[in-house]
């Protein structure tokens, strides 16, 4: 096969792509397509094959970002807490989508998975993504993070206050200044660590306390 058609094969399936998603979201009843994509997001999570687990999750993720209504919101956190980091990159992407269009929906699953004592990767990935959305409601769901038993899950909401640059989150980091919990830094060289207190010392200086 000639480089030319294995890029015309590209185009086809792309289109034949577009065709069939179209077509599930015109045949399908609302309360039937997030009943099917919910349970197709248990099923992929579920794979032994994690390359195909991680492939039918990232189409997921675009696909539930297009349905409204809380149950795919809850679906694209279930995603973020994949272990694949790829995977956590679409879904993060996908709920910033739904964040800039439908705030609510993002805001109510964060509160649901906080309300749940959720752990896990998604729960150090969702401070930075209500930051990045920044409404104003972003500074206390942020706050809700610094409450968690995870350091790491801490350590994101810290940054993520930092990032969003709100001299009033200064209150809410304050608490932190004596916990010695230490966590993993990213981007860092590998091994890097700090303090929980250290952190936020740090945060509370930046945002001129």
């Amino acid at each position: 096969m000639s480089l030319r058609r294995h890029l015309d094969a590209i185009f086809d399936a792309d289109r034949r792509l577009r065709a069939a998603e179209q077509a599930l979201f015109d045949e399908g009843a609302h309360g039937a397509l997030v009943a099917l994509l919910t349970a197709a997001v248990d099923e992929a999570q579920a794979l032994d094959d994690r390359e195909e687990g991680s492939m039918r999750l990232e189409r997921l993720a675009d696909l539930c970002a297009q349905v409204e209504g809380p149950e795919m919101a809850d679906a694209l956190i279930a995603i973020l807490d994949d272990d694949d980091p790829q995977v956590r990159v679409v879904a993060g992407e996908a709920l910033l989508d739904v964040g800039y269009e439908r705030y609510a929906e993002v805001a109510r699953a964060v509160e649901r998975a906080l309300d749940d004592g959720r752990g896990g990767p998604a729960m150090a990935e969702l401070p930075w993504v209500l930051a990045e959305i920044g409404e104003p409601s972003a500074l206390s769901l942020i706050g809700g993070f610094t409450e968690h038993e995870e350091s790491d899950v801490v350590a994101a909401a810290i940054e993520a206050l930092l990032h969003l640059g709100e001299p009033a989150a200064i209150e809410l980091l304050r608490p932190l200044e004596d916990d010695d919990r230490i966590a993993e830094l990213d981007g860092g060289d590998e091994g890097d660590s700090a303090t929980i207190g250290e952190l936020a010392a740090e945060a509370i200086a930046g945002l001129g306390g």
